[in-house]
């Protein structure tokens, strides 16, 4: 309960400061779009390079995780592409329920794992982000230069998006270093921490900045359903196939920890940049976070007593 604590409620408090900085106008209106696209094209890319960098691909058990969580969002992702026809929702809301199912919080995450499971859960943490942040980011690109209102449809936009988004390319030279070897020299790596902890605190600023309660009482079927999605039956299914990949007893927790934490609030920005339903997936961020508390160590006592 201690680890869900110190991940879960730093959380809220940053949302909760970027909701009262625009609710009672602190920040004026105008200046919040420059705050987000500095977040998103400056910051987030500083956090992602260094973490898939850093990762340790050749992990023990690092295969069996990578394929048991990568297979899982696979297939949520291709279920939710089946159901679209399916979820009577404007293209742009559709886009955050897309998201909604998928993203996760990385920055829950890592606490709770190092504290659960030590300094290898911590390494196998990091790999696992290494190799899902991208996965991730690829598909909830394309989903929204399809979809995102005003991207104009259309793979050959999509993949244009694609080419074109600082996240991913955050992920590609962090990987491309992490393949070379580069060395981290100690004064790049104190500049790019920091940018990594602006990452941190200006997203969930923005996130919160983005809650919209009214919303989330006109949609609460909507948010409740993709919360289901992204907090139980996600997480049982990253578990379920890393334990037939061959994951040890660690692997297949780190799994389930994947798969509950809250949804990210790096969606919210995405969101807003490439024209999804900003309020809607901010309601999701919000409304995830809060229930985790109950699910995350709901999910551990079920998963330990298995």
């Amino acid at each position: 309960m201690t680890a869900i604590l110190l991940g879960v409620l730093p959380v809220f408090a940053m949302i909760a400061l970027g909701w009262a900085l625009k609710a009672s106008r602190f920040i004026p209106e105008p200046s919040w779009p420059p705050i987000e696209r500095l977040t998103y094209f400056v910051f987030y890319p500083g956090f992602l390079m260094p973490a898939v960098w850093k990762a340790d691909f050749g992990a023990l058990s690092a295969g069996p995780l990578a394929l048991g969580t990568v297979g899982a969002i696979g297939v949520v992702a291709l279920a939710v592409l089946a159901a679209k026809p399916l979820i009577r929702l404007p293209d742009p809301s559709y886009t955050s329920v897309f998201q909604g199912c998928l993203r996760w919080n990385t920055f829950v995450f890592l606490p709770l794992v190092a504290v659960v499971y030590g300094a290898e859960g911590a390494g196998l943490g990091a790999m696992i982000m290494g190799a899902l942040i991208p996965a991730i980011n690829v598909v909830a690109v394309l989903v929204m230069a399809k979809w995102g209102e005003g991207q104009g449809g259309g793979w050959k936009t999509a993949l244009r998006g694609l080419a074109q988004n600082p996240v991913l390319w955050g992920c590609a030279v962090g990987a491309l270093f992490n393949v070379l070897k580069v060395p981290q020299f100690p004064p790049l790596m104190g500049a790019i921490d920091l940018l990594s902890s602006a990452a941190l605190t200006l997203g969930l600023v923005v996130a919160g900045a983005g809650l919209n309660f009214a919303y989330v009482r006109r949609n609460k079927l909507t948010i409740v359903a993709v919360s289901a999605v992204k907090l139980l039956v996600l997480p049982v299914l990253m578990w379920g196939l890393t334990r037939l990949a061959g994951g040890d007893e660690t692997a297949q927790g780190i799994a389930l920890l994947v798969g509950s934490a809250p949804g990210a609030a790096a969606s919210y920005v995405l969101a807003r940049q490439m024209g999804g339903d900003a309020p809607l997936m901010a309601g999701v961020v919000a409304f995830t976070t809060a229930a985790s508390l109950v699910t995350i160590p709901a999910l551990l006592l079920v998963f330990h007593l298995a």
